[in-house]
């Protein structure tokens, strides 16, 4: 529709300035009623008119489908006494997201004291993150990965138990750069600089890389034709900023960021459930955890998740998961009930082999 209306206009306009310059006062009533007659033609209005009809159609469609009152499920004790909670989450995330200065005005604005922890906390994330945003800038502007070599290479240690291969696919990226943009015995030459340190474990892709050199005339159409390809840079600039929060203790994304994701996927679960429960009378009587499994990307657990194979039930802070003096892990409440309705005084037996067991001896597992 949009293209049918730019045409007619473009068509309209054309047609003014044909007539502007074949316009005389001879002629000028009668051109001007040949435009009024010919702009008719190009129906304008009913172009206008089904836009709008369209429009109007999709906007009472969006307010049918999406018509919800969210807040009937919304539970303000959730954030009771949770201030200082809810202060650091937003002030990290503005430090995250390289926004130090509006971070500085919501510390100032929130009325935090200069010499409170959160304050520290948060200066020395900021010298961090500031150190993240200079090179992922760097690597993603220029194209250059001087300072994320370099940062690498002092980091190799931390890198190394973390056995991240960030080191290798920065020398690798410099590699390709080279080939690409400089000339083939450049690329050797500094393959064989860097590339021994790595030749244990990546021997293989190192081979590759060394061979690429012959096809450089021809790399695009060649077998090595994804060095050329600009999902390179995406991936070192992803893997950079993914090691780096790993080191300093922290996910890729904000914690912000990745609640409210998770709020959004969520929220239809938790309102249709909502709806299920009003007309069955229902209450929701849980109040650490949802009554209702929520659909999660593999990306987004966190935590692993134990379910007691007696009860079958998911375990809890409330009734966490213990190992029998056997090995065998069930929930607390499970052993409860084995020690409750046990015929000797102290021991039980195991659900699942012959070893018996005392409450006392069991030890709950933090996974």
């Amino acid at each position: 529709m949009h293209d049918v209306i730019s045409n007619k206009l473009e068509s309209f306009y054309n047609l003014l300035q044909t007539t502007k310059e074949s316009l005389s006062d001879e002629n000028k009533f009668q051109k001007i009623q040949t435009l009024q007659e010919q702009a008719k033609k190009l129906h304008f209005q009913k172009a206008q008119k089904e836009f709008q009809s369209s429009l109007l159609k999709l906007g009472k469609e969006i307010d049918k489908k999406f018509k919800q009152d969210v807040s009937v499920i919304y539970q303000p004790d959730a954030f009771s006494n949770k201030q200082k909670v809810i202060q650091n989450t937003l002030a990290v995330h503005f430090i995250r997201q390289g926004q130090f200065k509006l971070c500085e005005d919501f510390l100032n604005e929130a009325g935090i004291p200069i010499d409170s922890e959160l304050r520290d906390a948060v200066e020395k994330l900021k010298n961090d993150i500031e150190q993240m945003h200079t090179i992922l800038n760097q690597i993603e502007t220029d194209k250059d990965l001087t300072l994320a070599i370099e940062w690498a290479k002092a980091n190799r240690e931390g890198l190394m138990k973390m056995q991240s291969s960030l080191e290798f696919s920065l020398h690798k990226m410099k590699f390709i750069q080279i080939l690409l943009f400089k000339t083939p015995l450049e690329a050797i030459q500094y393959g064989r600089q860097h590339f021994g340190a790595f030749s244990e474990k990546r021997y293989n892709e190192i081979k590759r890389l060394m061979t690429a050199p012959l096809f450089a005339n021809k790399l695009s159409s060649s077998c090595y034709s994804d060095l050329c390809s600009q999902s390179n840079w995406i991936n070192i600039r992803e893997e950079f900023q993914r090691d780096f929060c790993s080191l300093l203790k922290m996910s890729i994304q904000s914690p912000l960021n990745t609640s409210s994701y998770v709020g959004t996927i969520a929220l239809p679960v938790i309102m249709k459930l909502y709806k299920i429960m009003m007309i069955n009378k229902a209450e929701w009587s849980a109040q650490d955890e949802l009554p209702v499994e929520i659909p999660l990307e593999e990306n987004l657990r966190f935590h692993s998740v134990f379910a007691c194979p007696v009860s079958k039930e998911q375990a809890t802070d409330h009734n966490p998961p213990m190992m029998l003096s056997c090995g065998h892990v069930i929930c607390k409440d499970s052993l409860t009930r084995l020690a409750r309705n046990s015929r000797s005084s102290s021991k039980f037996k195991c659900p699942y082999c012959p070893h018996e067991s005392t409450f006392d001896q069991a030890i709950q597992v933090y996974f």
